[in-house]
């Protein structure tokens, strides 16, 4: 049969969904919609004519009605797409401008597993929407009620013997708990990501009246919010130099030519850019390589143990070397035990983070560590 086309009921129309009908574009497309007053779905619905017409012309009904001629349709078969929970989603048609007298109740039955598997792949479709639906409107509900809070890690410089600056970190307040990689996760899954990082970032912003004014923060920035075009005027009435966006290993880059163009005028203005996770895997090596970072963050995997395990402390070395020789300063992540850090320190290391130095806090609680070390310095 030369036309085959998957509908769907929208508003009192038969909306034309899928389109199989070589060289008669003009007559039907994808899109193209009619009103069920004209076409024969309901009266197949409600039994007035039956699936499967190989001649219309023998239909009084069919034959009477104007789109029968119109089209013209000499033989047609057509069959409702149920869903899972019984609803008529539309129609599988076949037709044919001639009748066709050797049509019969097998190619109907294929008709209906046809049927039957558009209905199963639409269903599965509708469910993951709906469940898209319900992610968003969760991210959202978070987003306008500032159901996070944010705590903030610092970054020490040994040779000071102070932290020099603070990575802020969000915490979800909804019961039952969720780590944050999951909800940022669920947001990307509903198509809200950017608006959730956005959210959190100005949060972060307001603890900068609470620090002194030789500390910088770091915010984690994946690379769609930073193409976004909202983190300059985000960002405009902040200290540019006390910033740094910190891209992790784990966020993949699609366009690097793109992200360098957008981060361009932020670096411009004095914003720094660290890379996260080094270590981690192939893409931090490549981000170096290709956003030529200002600040290189060694992965905690690679810290952990680093002083007991020769594969990881020449690693770690190699990290240190590279960013001495492109001019990097290097920040060691997951510093948990002395003996990691003294190897740190024999390695080169200047600047370090982890439980070892201090945990996440409060931002009263991370100008009270800053103004403890100075006057621990002084005495």
């Amino acid at each position: 049969m030369e036309v085959a086309y998957l509908s769907q009921f929208i508003d009192g129309q038969s909306v034309f969904m899928a389109v199989d009908a070589p060289g008669l574009e003009a007559l039907i497309k994808p899109g193209d919609r009619r009103s069920l007053d004209d076409v024969y779905c309901e009266h197949i619905l409600e039994g007035r004519l039956p699936e499967l017409m190989a001649n219309t012309a023998d239909f009084p009904l069919a034959a009477g009605m104007p789109i029968t001629r119109a089209v013209p349709i000499g033989a047609h078969m057509s069959v409702p797409v149920r869903l899972d929970d019984g609803s008529v989603y539309g129609m599988f048609c076949c037709l044919s401008p001639r009748p066709d007298k050797s049509l019969n109740d097998r190619d109907l039955r294929v008709m209906r597993v046809f049927a039957d598997m558009a209905a199963g792949q639409i269903s599965r479709e509708a469910a993951a929407g709906r469940e898209v639906q319900t992610k968003r409107a969760r991210i959202e509900k978070i987003i306008a009620a500032r159901e996070f809070s944010m705590v903030f890690q610092p970054i020490w410089d040994f040779r000071s013997q102070r932290p020099v600056g603070f990575e802020t970190l969000c915490r979800f307040t909804q019961q039952p708990y969720r780590s944050p990689d999951k909800w940022f996760r669920e947001a990307a899954e509903a198509d809200c990501g950017v608006e959730l990082e956005l959210a959190v970032l100005k949060a972060a912003l307001e603890a900068f009246q609470s620090l002194p004014d030789d500390v910088y923060l770091t915010f984690n920035a994946s690379p769609e919010a930073i193409v976004c075009g909202e983190l300059e005027s985000l960002f405009k009435s902040a200290p540019l130099n006390r910033l740094v966006l910190e891209v992790t290993e784990h966020a993949p880059v699609s366009d690097y030519q793109e992200l360098k163009m957008a981060l361009a005028p932020l670096r411009g203005a004095g914003v720094k850019l660290a890379i996260d996770d080094a270590g981690a895997g192939y893409a931090s090596l490549q981000h170096i390589i290709q956003l030529r970072p200002d600040i290189i963050k060694l992965d905690a995997d690679l810290t952990r143990a680093v002083d007991c395990d020769p594969a990881r402390r020449a690693m770690a070395a190699a990290l240190i070397s590279f960013a001495r020789e492109t001019d990097c300063t290097i920040i060691a992540e997951g510093i948990e035990t002395e003996a990691e850090l003294e190897i740190l320190l024999m390695l080169g290391i200047a600047r370090g983070q982890g439980y070892l130095l201090g945990r996440p806090a409060n931002i009263a609680s991370a100008g009270a560590m800053v103004a403890k070390s100075e006057m621990r310095k002084s005495a």
